[in-house]
């Protein structure tokens, strides 16, 4: 099948991947232009267009551009922009969307999964429509949330979407019968740096879920503090919400009704380290600390 792929994050790779190892003529890769990824870097390419170009397939960074190709389908993963309604006329689209839809369409639906607590996840094989993540499913895969980190449930999540996307694409029934979305949808807006931003009146659960997105951050003593890694503390080891204290050599914040034990920490313009280290560097000397 001639196919034009459109993505952009690692996320999407293994897709990308899949169709050209189950046969498909991939044409075209369509990805979001270059852009700078951290402070000061120069720009990179995005994971899709690194890994199309490692395959040698031609790459573009505007939609129109498919009007150039002959194609009988496209497949869709985290492109990061809406397809415009003239090119769904023109050509069929396939998306492979990380949430059981109608649960978490839009742009966060991972983060957002996470942070809502949900016990399981999955990936929706869907027809692309004009509107949001409204089409219907033609294959549906699940996996349980438990712990996992985002990067975690990403790394899932990627191959069992490449997995379901080259099934639909093989079974001609699978990919001519979708069936229309049932439930209440719910919306998974793109999160801004607050959503990251740990509290005292936060659960323990709260806090740990915002960590496990990878981004986490608190104020500790006013500085900024990136939170790498955490768990629970047991019940009997309990600080007051809002402080931050050694216990036990461990060090161990207050959250609401409970206490979160930090494992690893990152300052502000500083390396990841051990939260023991990072203690220790300073000086505290017994001292509690504030953080909010």
């Amino acid at each position: 099948m001639r196919v034009a792929f459109l993505g952009t994050p690692a996320s999407a790779v293994a897709s990308l991947e899949a169709l050209i190892d189950h046969g498909h003529d991939v044409v075209v890769a369509v990805t979001r232009p270059d852009r700078r990824r951290s402070r000061g870097a120069s720009a990179s390419a995005s994971p899709v267009k690194a890994a199309a170009e490692r395959r040698g397939i031609p790459v573009v960074h505007r939609v129109a551009e498919l009007d150039h190709y002959d194609l009988e389908r496209g497949v869709v993963v985290a492109y990061g922009a809406m397809i415009p309604a003239s090119t769904l006329a023109r050509v069929p689209m396939l998306n492979v969307h990380f949430s059981l839809l109608p649960r978490w369409r839009g742009a966060a639906p991972v983060e957002r999964a996470i942070l809502a607590g949900d016990r399981e996840t999955g990936v929706a094989i869907m027809t692309l429509e004009e509107s949001l993540d409204t089409g219907p499913v033609h294959l549906e895969r699940r996996v349980p949330i438990g712990d996992a980190t985002l990067s975690e449930l990403l790394g899932r999540l990627a191959t069992l979407g490449a997995q379901a996307l080259v099934e639909v694409l093989a079974d001609p029934l699978l990919l001519a019968n979708p069936v229309a979305q049932s439930g209440e949808p719910t919306y998974a807006a793109k999160l801004d740096s607050e959503a990251f931003h740990v509290v005292p009146s936060m659960s323990v659960e709260e806090c740990l879920r915002v960590i496990r997105l990878e981004r986490a951050w608190a104020l500790v003593n006013g500085s900024r503090v990136r939170l790498v890694a955490a768990h629970g503390a047991p019940g009997q080891l309990m600080v007051e919400s809002g402080t931050l204290d050694r216990r036990e050599g461990l060090v161990v914040m207050g959250a609401r009704a409970g206490a979160v034990i930090v494992d690893e920490v990152r300052p502000e313009g500083g390396r990841t380290m051990s939260a023991d280290a990072w203690w220790n560097g300073h000086a505290r000397s017994g001292e509690s600390a504030r953080w909010g």
